[in-house]
This record gives structure tokens, C-alpha cells and sequence, in this order.
């Protein structure tokens, strides 16, 4: 349906729209995962933050540990940004646990070490945006707003036939402004928090991104897209990431106690705030950077592939044996296994140390 259409299209649809997702949520939604069947605000802000952009099965052990270390969020407060990214470690897309963190500060500084119940007020912490802040406020308080994450997007898109393109700012809104009318109705305040969980299941589960379960969905009878015989053409998205690609060498350099040296990489920048090896731009420049003695002792490892989201990385280590007294790079440090295990790192180093250890 063209843009201009949507709001006649909205009206159009079921009443029962909101009732069908939160029955099915109740008898075949998920409501295993540890972070559900919770009004922790803290815990429902954990699990959201880390299930961007990571599956579900990635994110369970993580989402432990660190409520092992940081039960609270006074605890993740007084923590080190170190400490942080050190649990986070391999969990990608750093910037989620930088932000994490000084919103914890946030927290405890501007709210008193309690979460704001408001979406709105959820939104001016660093790193929650606005579905993130919808969910929290909906699972947590009870709030009648909307959450319009990948998942959601695909389900409503293609129950509404949604044709705007959402790589648009404004057909987004729209779409933000169809999400909102058809939540539950405000008098039903308790079926927020499982309308909200029904629309993500529904994404995660049978509205998937190629062949959705049609025959499953408790909506198909209302899906444009499942009645135009094309749910797999919605959403509408024609902006692509321009992705790019660049060689990297990495000295992995070992002193004669076998501890390695790693640099804390600056801020901004890719991996920024994590410890890693010193990466250069070309071999040549890795060599130059050593005395002689240790380039003598330069192998190659063989290079491999890390994807980054807009960037592949060719990674070529070079390993040397250096003495401890003259370390291959200004600044760093010696770190023995035990030291490095606990650090945050990027996974690609995480993997080098790990083989080599």
C-alpha cells in the first residue's frame, strides 16, 4: 500500500489485533529466558542492551556472568570501564558496553541508583534509544508505548503492508505512529508488557527475515503481506551499508617469560578502550617499530578474516621474541596469561593469545 494510505489501512485492521499477539505470547510465546518474567529494571536494560545485534543463545551465558560480578546497577556504577569490557569481551560492538556503563553512573548520579519509569526520561540515559527505553518502560511500569526493533519492523511491516521505505526518517515515523495505535488500549494496562513480548517472539520465532512460518502466525489472517503472497518483500529497506575493507598486521611480541604485549587502544577509534596487540598498517612498519635482535625472530602467522559490520579486516600476525627490558612499543605493558584472560579484548586477539597460549 502506498505511504499515503497507511492510516486508512490502520483503521482497517482487526480490533483484535493487539488481543491475537498477547493470547499467543501467553501459550506459545517464549518465557524461559532468564531476563523474562521480571519487573527488574536493571535485568530487563541488561538483556536489551546485549541482544542487539547478538542471538539470543550468544547472549544467555554473558548475561550471567555479569550479573555475577555487577548484581545491581550501583554495582556495574562502581565498576571500572576495564572490569566491564573485560566481561564483555567477545561479545562485539564495544560501544554498547562503554555506553552500558556511564549509564549505570547516570543512574545512580541523576536518579538515585533508581531507574526512570518513564520512556521518555528512560531515552536521555547514554545508549538507550527509543525501543530500547519503550521495552524497559513497557515490561517494567507498564508504560502503553511502542518498541520497534528489527523484529517488530518485520512483523508490522508485513502485517500492514507497509510500503514506505524505511531507509526514510519519515516513513519511519509513520511507522512509529502505526505501532503506537495498535497497542492494547490503555484500560488494558496489564497486556502491555505481553503484547510487547509477543511482538519480539513472533519476530525471533515465525516472522522470520526468510520463510516465515505463515502457517503458525497467529496474525496470517490479518497479514497484507501473507495475503499478497510476498511477506519476504516486506520491510522496504534500500539504503545499504557501503562496506569496506583493510589489511592490518598485529605484533603478537612474548618475552622470555612467555607474558605478551598489549597497548590500550585509543578512543575514538576501532576497538576503543580494549587492549590489544599493536596493529600497523604494513609489515614494513611492524618491522621498523623493533630492534634488531627481535626482528630476527619475526614469523608469520597465517593471516585471516574478521568482519566487522561495515568492514572486512585482513589480520596478519607477526610473532617476535622480545626481552623484557626492552619492550617493542612505547606504550603497553607485559601481560602474563592470567593478566590478559581477565582484559577486555578484541576477539580476534582473544583467539591469537588463546591458540598460542
Amino acid at each position: 500500500m502506498p505511504p499515503e494510505d497507511l492510516e486508512p489501512a490502520a483503521q482497517r485492521l482487526p480490533a483484535d489485533f493487539a488481543a491475537r499477539v498477547v493470547d499467543w505470547q501467553r501459550s506459545h510465546g517464549r518465557s524461559e529466558l532468564p531476563w523474562q518474567n521480571t519487573q527488574d529494571p536493571y535485568c530487563v536494560w541488561l538483556s536489551e542492551v546485549m541482544l542487539q545485534q547478538t542471538q539470543v543463545s550468544t547472549v544467555l551465558g554473558y548475561f550471567a556472568r555479569f550479573l555475577g560480578r555487577f548484581p545491581t546497577v550501583q554495582a556495574l556504577a562502581a565498576g571500572t570501564e576495564d572490569e566491564v569490557l573485560g566481561l564483555w569481551s567477545g561479545l562485539g560492538y564495544y560501544s554498547r558496553a562503554r555506553n552500558m556503563h556511564r549509564c549505570a553512573q547516570d543512574v545512580v548520579a541523576r536518579f538515585g541508583g533508581s531507574f526512570p519509569r518513564t520512556a521518555a526520561e528512560l531515552q536521555t540515559l547514554p545508549g538507550i534509544g527509543r525501543s530500547t527505553a519503550a521495552a524497559i518502560a513497557a515490561f517494567c511500569f507498564g508504560e502503553r508505548v511502542a518498541i520497534l526493533d528489527g523484529n517488530v519492523k518485520r512483523v508490522l511491516a508485513r502485517v500492514l503492508g507497509f510500503e514506505g521505505d524505511l531507509a526514510s526518517a519519515a516513513q519511519e515515523k509513520a511507522l512509529w505512529a502505526l505501532a503506537t495505535e495498535l497497542l492494547p488500549p490503555a484500560a488494558q494496562r496489564r497486556a502491555i508488557a505481553g503484547y510487547t513480548q509477543g511482538l519480539m517472539d513472533l519476530g525471533a520465532t515465525v516472522c522470520l527475515p526468510r520463510k516465515p512460518s505463515c502457517m503458525i502466525c497467529p496474525v496470517s489472517a490479518l497479514c497484507v503481506g501473507r495475503r499478497e503472497g510476498a511477506p519476504e518483500r516486506f520491510p522496504v529497506k534500500t539504503r545499504k551499508l557501503r562496506r569496506s575493507a583493510q589489511s592490518l598486521w598485529m605484533l603478537k611480541a612474548l618475552d622470555s617469560k612467555g607474558r605478551v604485549w598489549l597497548e590500550k587502544r585509543p578512543s575514538p577509534g576501532i576497538w576503543a578502550g580494549l587492549y590489544c596487540l599493536p596493529v600497523y598498517e604494513s609489515r614494513a612498519l611492524l618491522l621498523d617499530e623493533l630492534a634488531p635482535d627481535a626482528r630476527r625472530t619475526a614469523e608469520d602467522a597465517p593471516a585471516f578474516l574478521h568482519v566487522l559490520t561495515h568492514k572486512d579486516l585482513h589480520l596478519h600476525p607477526v610473532s617476535v621474541a622480545c626481552a623484557a627490558e626492552r619492550p617493542p612499543t612505547e606504550s603497553g605493558s607485559w601481560f602474563a596469561a592470567v593478566e590478559w584472560s581477565a582484559l577486555g579484548l578484541p576477539a580476534p586477539v582473544r583467539k591469537l593469545l588463546v591458540a598460542g597460549d
